[in-house]
């Protein structure tokens, strides 16, 4: 008797397919980039992998778990774009190349000498430590391997390594570098976790998917079942699925996921060509709300209604949703594959049945918010709008107001529904006020706060978010405080010191602005991580006697200023 999933491929094999190659073919040019990092090749993290709120956009290079190894130029160019973020990407380089290609090295720590030095001279005369400028074509010429920075662990990084990018620079599209011929064994398939249905009758957030256990059978894997019965006749699929390299037992994301049923390719989707007004939608490519419970990444196979700027192919007028019939099963076969071809297959028979049911949770039903429409919802103190591509999929809308004493609490819906776009929110104050200037929504949920300023139109305060949660509208007259730091203080003498540092703080944890003066003259801080502000002492600190005045403002407008007076 033939497998299941033998007979799968025979199917696909014997009949006829109009969408067998559904991905363009990638002539991406192979050996024109280098390997970015003086250092052992190796990665921490590849392009697409699973994030909170965004697709990893890159390699995460090794640099041995150390900072300050050579990052080199991946190919000839100059020097495009300079970035320096607090979070984010940290101290980033981007370097154009004539063949179209821009390549992107991030988390960085000083610049090559020559450009450190004209990356502060624009800080200076911009007056600003976090920026972003274009630098003029040809002004740093690079080579081939020429040394441009150390690496480092600045910005969002949790740990020493570089991030690498290969952009198109006309679009800002993000490639996947994998697919430019690096030096990287990979002689290993992709692992097959788990496997997730989903009745698409309904909103995917209206349920709970079926899980379904796989075992591996040789070089596929197949269910424990050998027959599937699910409860409608309309479906979608969805995987836990993980990638390595050959001999690094390090968990990467895949590749490329899609299905074929009964022969017919219906669906799949690629990690290429994305760029960051898109990355965000890895809320909608997961199954955010058992994710954000604690579970594990559930990776869509087909899109959700309201997935716009798509990873995604699918067979024409499907969405890539199989309808199944209550008399024949439907043979499925699902693969994934990585960068260098190696693929597992997934076969199983799947039918339609009436037994048993999907779970649906509902309460407190408000309003239904569809996606690709905007949705707006009102009470007296309370209003909100979504456009039409704020939301991924279907949801009852709920809200409900809350009392905590003097304090009036609004939960607007739950944070396990992802927002794609931000999504402006009116709230009332609980009585009349002149004072339309130092207000400040708080969004929670969970342990995650964020804070926005509010501003007032008419008898509303609005504010700007992209995720659901509770909402609070805070009347804010407490200005930030500032801590020198490392036994600074009035009065010291900073001979033979390197840097001095201040702690800022507010009970809105969001500083707006922080502006130092010496002698009356912008001075240089950083603050990397969003944490300490600190200046390496440099020309501007000359030998003598100084004045230092701080500037500090939080969201609400509230200033501290701080005067202090040190010897150099």
């Amino acid at each position: 008797m033939i497998r299941l999933w033998k007979l799968a491929l025979l199917l696909i094999a014997c009949q006829a397919n109009t969408y067998a190659q559904p991905f363009p073919q990638k002539n991406y040019p192979k050996g024109y980039f280098i390997w970015p990092v003086k250092a052992k090749i190796g990665l921490v993290a590849n392009f697409g992998e699973l994030r909170p709120n965004h697709f990893h956009m890159g390699l995460d290079c090794q640099t041995e778990q150390r900072e300050n190894m050579p990052i080199i130029a991946a190919a000839d160019g100059y020097v495009g774009k300079i970035n320096i973020d607090p979070t984010g990407f940290g101290r980033t380089i981007y370097i154009h190349h004539p063949n179209g290609l821009t390549s992107v090295y991030a988390h960085l720590n000083d610049f090559e000498p020559e450009l450190e030095a004209y990356v502060k001279s624009v800080q200076y005369k911009q007056k600003t430590w976090r920026i972003q400028f274009d630098v003029p074509a040809g002004k740093f010429p690079v080579k081939q391997g020429q040394f441009i920075a150390y690496s480092g662990n600045t910005g969002g990084s949790q740990g020493p390594h570089l991030h690498f990018e290969i952009r198109e620079t006309a679009t800002d599209q993000v490639l996947n570098p994998l697919l430019f011929g690096f030096p990287l064994e990979d002689r290993v398939a992709p692992d097959l976790i788990r496997l997730a249905i989903y009745d698409r009758t309904k909103s995917t957030y209206m349920q709970e998917p079926r899980l379904i256990a796989l075992r591996k059978k040789g070089d596929h894997y197949e269910p424990l079942m050998p027959l599937i019965r699910f409860p409608s006749n309309q479906v979608s699929f969805a995987i836990t699925a993980q990638d390595r390299l050959s001999g690094s037992a390090n968990p990467n994301g895949i590749y490329r996921a899609e299905y074929w049923a009964d022969g017919q390719w219906m669906s799949g989707f690629e990690m290429d060509r994305i760029s960051y007004t898109e990355t965000r939608y890895l809320n909608g490519h997961i199954d955010h709300r058992i994710k954000t419970r604690g579970g594990p990444y559930l990776q869509h196979i087909s899109p959700l209604p309201g997935y716009l700027d798509s990873i995604y192919q699918t067979k024409p007028a499907t969405n890539g949703v199989l309808n199944l019939s209550d008399e024949n099963p439907t043979q499925v076969r699902i693969r994934v594959t990585d960068t260098h071809g190696n693929g597992v297959d997934l076969a199983f028979s799947i039918q339609s049945s009436e037994a048993g049911s999907t779970t649906s949770r509902v309460k407190n039903v408000e309003q239904l918010f569809t996606p690709r429409q905007a949705n707006v919802y009102e009470t007296n103190d309370l209003m909100i709008y979504l456009k039409d591509s704020a939301l991924y999929d279907t949801i009852f809308f709920q809200h409900l107001t809350k009392k905590w004493g003097s304090r009036t609490v609004h939960e607007v819906h739950t944070g396990l529904i992802p927002v794609q776009s931000y999504f402006p929110i009116c709230l009332k104050p609980d009585q009349a006020t002149r004072d339309t200037g130092r207000w400040v929504m708080k969004q929670a949920y969970g342990a995650k706060e964020r804070y926005r300023r509010a501003h007032a139109i008419g008898n509303w305060f609005r504010a700007y978010f992209r995720d659901f949660g509770t909402f609070e509208l805070i009347h804010d007259t407490i200005p930030p405080m500032v801590t020198p730091l490392w036994g600074f203080h009035s009065g010291s003498s900073m001979r033979g010191s390197r840097r001095m540092a201040f702690s800022v703080s507010d009970n809105t944890k969001e500083i707006a602005t922080f502006t130092a003066l010496l002698d009356g003259e912008w001075l240089l801080f950083s603050n990397d991580k969003g944490k300490n502000f600190v200046h390496i002492f440099d020309e501007k600190t000359t030998p003598g006697e100084h004045t230092l005045e701080l500037i500090v403002s939080d969201l609400a407008g509230n200033t501290t200023r701080k005067i202090y007076r040190f010897t150099r």
